[in-house]
């Protein structure tokens, strides 16, 4: 197969749409499409102007195909921070040229850039071709724990009491 030039570059204000489209195709392939609720105008809000989240770009001549996106947690007993992958997307046109691999190095390289004690991230039981991608990167699954969410109505009962004694 031929080398191609690729890049990879944060992503910025005027990449809204197109992580958005993106986003949308991650979420059909996840079975999800149906809980996007994301807009152009709530990303821009929450990723540039109030600065929770970032984003990775990954571009083959100058076409975007795929993207990382990832904000800071913190590990009490690390005493640090950390970087939580969100989502990694590379596209499918795009597949196969070592673009997950690369996203996954350079976001590796800002964690390591920042001091951060660790790189994390979910991936779904059933998306076999993730997990074997994951574990021929080194990645290991997390025994004995349980992801739990509260959102929505639950969240918004929790938040107004719903948890008192």
């Amino acid at each position: 197969m031929e080398k191609r030039a690729f890049a990879i570059r944060p992503a910025e204000r005027r990449d809204v749409p197109v992580l958005l489209e993106m986003i949308r195709e991650l979420a059909d392939y996840e079975k999800m499409l149906d809980q996007v609720v994301a807009t152009e105008a709530l990303l821009e809000e929450w990723m540039f102007d109030k600065g929770k989240a970032e984003a990775l770009l990954l571009l083959e001549d100058g076409e975007c195909a795929g993207f990382a996106l990832f904000f800071h947690n913190f590990s009490t007993f690390l005493g640090r921070a950390g970087l939580y992958l969100e989502d990694l997307y590379v596209r499918p046109a795009f597949r196969g040229r070592g673009y997950g691999r690369a996203l996954l190095s350079r976001l590796a390289a800002i964690a390591v850039e920042r001091g951060c004690g660790r790189l994390e991230w979910w991936c779904l039981d059933w998306n076999r071709p993730s997990i074997d991608f994951y574990l021929a990167m080194g990645a290991r699954p997390m025994e004995d724990w349980t992801v739990y969410r509260v959102d929505g109505g639950n969240l918004e009962a929790l938040a107004a009491g719903g948890g008192e004694v």
